[in-house]
C-alpha cells in the first residue's frame, strides 16, 4: 500500500495564470468554431495541461457537468468565460443548444467535474450529434482515473476492458460480473465508496476470490492510496474499513488463469476431512464458481 503523499507543490494556478497572461490567450485570441472536449485534473491542480488552459481561456462558452465544481477550477486559473450546465439529466436538451452555437461560429468547450468528458461522464451525446452533423470535434487529452490506476497497478496493461460503474443492486451487479468473468483483459471499474465493500464481495464470489486485484482511490490527491491483494483479501479488508473519495477497482484478466475443471475431485478430496459448508467455501474460493452451484454438486456427491 502506498503511503500518504504530503510533498508540498508549487502554486500551479498562479503558474497557469502567468502562462496565460504571457501568451495573451485570455484577451483577443479566438478559437475556430467547434466542440472541444477538454480533460481536467482528477485531483491535483498541476495536472491541467497548457493546451487545456489555452482552450478554456479562448472558448466562447464552457459547458460543465456542474458549474459550481468547474467554477472552482476556472476561478483558480483566472479564466472568466460564460458557463452552462451539461449533465446526465439535461444533455439531450443541451445538444440542440450547443450544436446551434457551433453552427453559428462559436467554440464550445466541454468539461466534466474531473478527468475526460464522455468517459463515464456526460458528453457522448453531444459528441455524436456533432459528428453526425459534420461539425468539428477536437479532444484535448489529459488526466483519466482509470488509466492512471492501471499504469501504477502492476497488472497487465497490454489489454484492458473499462466497464465503468457496475449496477448498484447486487443481483444486477452479479449478472454483469458473470458476463465479464472470462474476459482475457484486465478489468477496470469505477465505484462509489459506499458500494466498494459489497461490490468487492460480489467480485470475489463471481470472478474468483483468488484473483489478483487493486483498489486505487483519491488518485493524485493528498491521501492517494493503492492497495493490492486477492479479491477475497480486499473484500475482507474493506468490509471492515470504510473509505472516502473516488475509487477505481482493477481485476486481473480471466480466461487464461488456471481454474480447476474437475469440481467433483476437488470436493471429494475435502468432504472427507471437513464439513460440507467448509468444503464448498474452499472450492468456491479456488475456482470462482458460485457457492450455490458447488453446494448442489456437494449434496449430489454426498447422496451418491
Amino acid at each position: 500500500m502506498s503511503g500518504e503523499k504530503k510533498v508540498s507543490s508549487p502554486d500551479y494556478p498562479l503558474l497557469g495564470r502567468k502562462v496565460l497572461e504571457a501568451s495573451g490567450n485570455d484577451a483577443g485570441c479566438k478559437l475556430s468554431h467547434g466542440l472541444y472536449i477538454v480533460a481536467t485534473p482528477i485531483g491535483h491542480m498541476g495536472d491541467i495541461t497548457l493546451r487545456a488552459l489555452t482552450v478554456l481561456a479562448q472558448a466562447d462558452v464552457i459547458a460543465c457537468e456542474d458549474t459550481r465544481t468547474s467554477g472552482v477550477l476556472l476561478h483558480a486559473f483566472g479564466i472568466r468565460k460564460p458557463t452552462l450546465s451539461c449533465h446526465d439529466h439535461n444533455e439531450d436538451a443541451r445538444v440542440v443548444d450547443m450544436t446551434r452555437r457551433i453552427r453559428d461560429g462559436e467554440a464550445v468547450a466541454l468539461i466534466s467535474d474531473a478527468g475526460m468528458p464522455a468517459i463515464a461522464d456526460p458528453g457522448f451525446k453531444i459528441v455524436r450529434a456533432c459528428r453526425d452533423a459534420g461539425l468539428p470535434v477536437t479532444v484535448i487529452p489529459g488526466a483519466n482515473a482509470a488509466l492512471t490506476a492501471l499504469a501504477g497497478s502492476g497488472l497487465p496493461t497490454d489489454r484492458f476492458l473499462f466497464a465503468g460503474f457496475l449496477p448498484p443492486k447486487s443481483a444486477a451487479r452479479r449478472t454483469e460480473l458473470a458476463a465479464l468473468k472470462t474476459a482475457e483483459a484486465t478489468l477496470m471499474f469505477y465505484e462509489s465508496p459506499a458500494r466498494l465493500a459489497p461490490g468487492l464481495a460480489d467480485m470475489a464470489e463471481i470472478l474468483g476470490a483468488a484473483r489478483q486485484a487493486v483498489v486505487a482511490r483519491e488518485l493524485t490527491k493528498f491521501y492517494e492510496e493503492t492497495r493490492r491483494g486477492t479479491l477475497g483479501e480486499l473484500a475482507a479488508f474493506y468490509a471492515e474499513n470504510s473509505v472516502k473519495g473516488e475509487v477505481v477497482i482493477l481485476v486481473e484478466r480471466g480466461g487464461g488463469e488456471s481454474v480447476p475443471a474437475d469440481i467433483d475431485a476437488l470436493l471429494r478430496a475435502r468432504l472427507g476431512a471437513m464439513s460440507v459448508r467448509d468444503a464448498v467455501a474452499e472450492v468456491a474460493a479456488m475456482t470462482g464458481i458460485a457457492k450455490k452451484q458447488i453446494y448442489a454438486r456437494a449434496l449430489a456427491l454426498e447422496s451418491a
